[in-house]
């Protein structure tokens, strides 16, 4: 799977690459069911939980090429 940026959705990761949800979880996203997260972006989802975004993208990336 190709690398994604902190624009996308929690939704449209999750459809994308539902096996990414521990790594969210791990980092305090646990509301991932939550219809107000499944519009959120990763950016947006970070800095509401006090992450750096960057490099919580660059986890969900090596993650994802991967997998």
């Amino acid at each position: 799977m190709e690398r994604v940026s902190k624009e996308i959705t929690i939704g449209e990761l999750l459809r994308l690459c539902p096996d990414v949800a521990p790594i969210l979880m791990s980092a305090g996203m646990h509301c991932l069911g939550c219809p107000a997260s499944q519009a959120e972006s990763i950016e947006d989802a970070a800095a509401v939980h006090g992450l750096d975004p960057d490099a919580l993208m660059e986890q969900i990336n090596r993650f994802l090429e991967t997998h």
